[in-house]
């Protein structure tokens, strides 16, 4: 059994995980906290992640999309929707907008209470998408819009401030070209079937007929007909036996209603003795044979093979959840302290870094375009002649402006004292740095909630100490800041790494393949991970009944992995450890000291527009 928390937030969030599988009507739907994305994947729904402080907007982001996914968990239909989805962009993000706002505005037809809860979810996610500030319909989603607009009218009720702003700036363009086919709404919201054909229609009227694809009721129809054609060729002589059959069930209605009954029990009779047939010693012919329950899907991408004992006690958290406000204050100062003679240095090497990245920032244009800003170079040519062409320039994007980083920490207990401070404070300092440049950053930290083994040992122990057991920790992966949150309301989280008893020990390759599967979540083009490390996995309940080099493999699989898919860029820093051994880029550091310059000089590497030096840089392999 689990060891009892005390966390304040834990009731609320076991309230709420019951009374969504009661609405979704699902009693195997799992229900899970997370700072990832929420959503619905097969029977897990992830709800956004409460902390102990249990704020009122953490509290009404979580029933708001807990009600949002359990509403469409049990008024949609994954068949009847996939049956009719359209095949284009535009014409699909308009479908998938109106079939949610049809769940939710059935929710609140039903179920009242939840329209103030969404309500909540809906000015979250429009108050981070800065709808408010929007004032040009150009540059307002068209698909929420009109996803906004259907659960307006739908429920009457008003949106908030920035939906509503969103709904209105496309409002008249939406009722000039649909609004003949918005008024029968009402009608169509209990029928998914219905109410796809109505929003197929919807955005037919809006311009992306040509993105709708075939349809699928006339197909079926031309199915059918198709059909019939040939059961008539195969036998000519079947519509005429059909028609007199009919005539006589016309003339004795009687006779033909004991024959349906007849031939009712003739089969049920027929069935039955096919069970009694096919008994259970009944031997099945061969590649007959029943089919086998699917093989659970294995724990790593990276190796099929490697076997983790259990996972019910993994856990994955905010540091908000470790400590409370105060607590994270306080070690904050003291990590403040403690780095007070370093933070002139590191501050310097931020600077160096800034001024090369914004150096790089500069605006860059390309002239002689047929469209963009007008090039006042040509101003007095365009006066003269307007029609001149190619008189338009555009700002060229930078390299790195769609980019994210994320610093992943070894929080093992060989860290402990002062490397682990001048990590947080490199980590900190960088991510403020980048910040400043437009790059986003997200800081993770990776150990186990104990020593030798924790509740994943003491289940193997009970149930007689199985061989080959596989990992056998319970694992802690912390995150200290997302890649969307701002350095500002993360910093006090840094200090965590000061709190006693945190570090422990260090299972590096689970952790490496839990930053890139985050890292492949977002959206930005590019995405950059920086490993800090201070030695080789180690957790001694784990090798102690399994192979000296398990979790050593596992760590090189993964590693082989992220390099061979290429979507991350894949750095590492030792710290008095050879790295090179396992990373194809990596420094070795033999000072704990050098570890602000080896993060800002590969770093800048990597943002180097020269590739030669880029190459020179992250490719670096020699202890500093």
């Amino acid at each position: 059994m689990s060891k009892p928390t005390d966390n304040p937030a834990d009731p609320f969030k076991k309230a709420l995980a019951e009374a969504t599988k009661v609405m979704a009507h699902d009693r195997d739907l799992t229900v899970s906290y997370s700072v990832d994305p929420s959503g619905l994947s097969g029977d897990a729904m992830r709800l956004p992640q409460v902390s102990r402080r249990m704020s009122r907007d953490e509290v009404m982001l979580a029933r708001g999309t807990a009600d949002a996914l359990a509403l469409h968990r049990r008024y949609h239909n994954d068949a009847l929707h996939a049956r009719y989805a359209p095949p284009g962009a535009m014409a699909r993000d308009l479908y998938e907008a109106m079939e949610t706002a049809r769940c939710e505005a059935m929710g609140a037809r039903d179920m009242p209470g939840t329209a103030g809860n969404i309500d909540a979810k809906i000015a979250h996610e429009a108050t981070r998408a800065g709808y408010a500030e929007i004032t040009q319909a150009s540059d307002a989603p068209l698909a929420t819009a009109a996803g906004y607009m259907i659960r307006h009218l739908a429920t009457g009720r008003q949106l908030p401030a920035g939906a509503q702003n969103v709904m209105e700036l496309w409002r008249g363009f939406i009722e000039d070209q649909a609004g003949g086919t918005l008024e029968g709404l009402q009608d169509k919201l209990a029928d998914q079937g219905a109410f796809a054909k109505f929003a197929r229609k919807v955005i037919e009227d809006l311009g992306y007929g040509d993105q709708l694809g075939d349809d699928p009721d006339q197909s079926d129809e031309e199915q059918d007909d198709a059909d019939d054609s040939a059961e008539q060729q195969e036998d000519p002589d079947s519509s005429g036996e059909d028609d007199q059959s009919q005539d006589e069930a016309e003339a004795s209605p009687e006779q033909s209603q004991d024959d349906s009954q007849d031939a009712s029990q003739a089969q049920v009779s027929m069935d039955e003795l096919a069970d009694q047939e096919m008994g259970e010693d009944t031997e099945m012919p061969d590649g007959e044979a029943p089919l086998e329950p699917p093989a659970p899907q294995p724990v790593s991408d990276a190796d099929p093979n490697y076997i983790v004992y259990n996972t019910d006690f993994d856990e994955e958290i905010i540091a908000e959840e470790l400590a409370d406000p105060i607590e994270l204050e306080r070690l904050r100062a003291y990590l403040d302290q403690q780095l007070e003679p370093l933070k002139g240095a590191v501050g310097r090497l931020a600077n160096k870094l800034q001024r090369r990245l914004q150096a790089q920032q500069n605006r860059s244009w390309l002239f002689d375009m047929e469209e963009g800003i007008l090039d006042a170079g040509r101003l007095a040519r365009v006066v003269a002649n307007p029609t001149t062409p190619l008189s338009f320039k555009v700002e060229k994007d930078t390299e790195f402006r769609d980019t994210v980083v994320t610093l992943l920490l070894d929080n093992s207990g060989s860290m402990r004292g002062r490397p682990i401070s001048i990590a947080a404070i490199c980590a900190d300092v960088l991510a403020r740095t980048l910040e400043r440049c437009s790059v986003k950053v997200e800081i993770l930290g990776f150990t186990t909630r104990a020593w030798k083994g924790g509740q994943s040992r003491e289940k193997w122990l009970a149930e007689g100490r199985p061989q080959q057991p596989g990992r056998l920790n319970d694992l802690r992966h912390i995150v200290y800041k997302s890649a969307d949150a701002p350095w500002r309301r993360t910093r006090p989280n840094l200090g965590l790494m000061m709190k006693e008893g945190l570090l422990k020990e260090n299972i590096d390759g689970e952790a490496l393949e839990w930053a890139h599967r985050r890292m492949m979540a977002r959206p930005e083009a590019r995405k950059i991970m920086m490993v800090i490390s201070d030695g080789a996995p180690v957790d001694d309940s784990t090798l102690s009944v399994n192979p000296a080099n398990y979790l050593e493999k596992h760590l090189r699989d993964v590693i082989a992995m992220v390099e061979r898919r290429k979507a991350v860029e894949l750095i590492a820093i030792g710290i008095g450890h050879d790295v090179t051994r396992y990373y194809q880029h990596a420094v070795t550091i033999t000072d704990v000291d050098q570890l602000a310059g080896a993060m800002t000089e590969q770093l800048a590497g990597l943002f180097d527009r020269d590739p030669r030096a880029r190459a020179r840089m992250i490719g670096l392999k020699r202890a500093m």
